[in-house]
């Protein structure tokens, strides 16, 4: 049982911080609705990317507080990530309108049901008809490690979160902490990514391209949003 609560804090804690974040969540949230299937995968990355970046900054701190501001760097960082967020936020609608503008055809698929729908030229048909965009997927994917990665070097504060460490007696309950908050922190964001690419996947199946667009403008309006927010409050 004792070794069980400092994983479990470590994982609540996680949980807390990447879900109470609304930076966190616009971050991710217009490449996992463009992702659909794959967006538990931008979760993933940015976890891992968030994950490194805190850890960076923690090394920083440690070996040359005296000598690195890492204070400024911090403020620098998020500074940053408010731009990023707005960036963003212009791609993913940027995208909707170039989407609208390129030319469509009819497309019927056979394999189960009849079906007719449309699709854009830039689409690859493979002999079964699944639309696969690695590049794309790749793109998304380090484009979330690399905003993880800033959100991670963002804020000394993060420290905080590392706090009921010291308060640990054994230095086992320590690592079970750092373990649980690293899951937790992976956990929480692949698990937001994938709801969002399940609501995504339902609005493009359901062939209501109004309903898809709809929420592709929604994500990158909040991302654009939130990053003035985020810029602007550490001015």
């Amino acid at each position: 049982m004792e070794l069980t609560f400092p994983l479990a804090a470590g994982l609540i804690a996680a949980v807390l911080h990447v879900l109470a974040g609304p930076d966190h969540l616009a971050a991710v949230l217009p490449f996992a609705i463009e992702s659909k299937k794959k967006a538990w995968k931008v979760g993933l990355f940015w976890g891992i990317g968030h994950l490194l970046g805190m850890l960076l900054i923690g090394i920083l701190f440690l070996l040359f507080k005296e000598l690195i501001p890492i204070e400024k760097i911090s403020e620098h960082s998020e500074q940053l990530v408010g731009l990023v967020l707005i960036g963003i936020g212009l791609w993913s609608i940027i995208r909707i309108f170039n989407d609208q503008r390129k030319h469509k055809h009819v497309h019927i698929h056979t394999e189960k049901e009849p079906m007719i729908h449309e699709h854009s030229h830039d689409h690859t048909h493979e002999a079964t008809h699944g639309h696969k965009h690695p590049e794309k997927s790749k793109q998304s994917n380090v484009a979330s490690l690399g905003i993880g990665l800033l959100h991670g070097l963002a804020g000394v504060a993060h420290f905080l979160l590392f706090l009921p460490v010291i308060g640990f007696e054994s230095e086992m309950d320590s690592v079970l902490y750092i373990i649980g908050f690293a899951l937790g922190t992976i956990i929480a964001m692949v698990v937001f990514a994938f709801v969002v690419g399940k609501v995504a996947v339902f609005s493009k199946t359901s062939h209501n391209p109004a309903f898809f667009n709809g929420i592709r403008l929604a994500g990158g309006l909040i991302a654009i949003i939130v990053g003035f927010y985020w810029t602007s409050s550490t001015i």
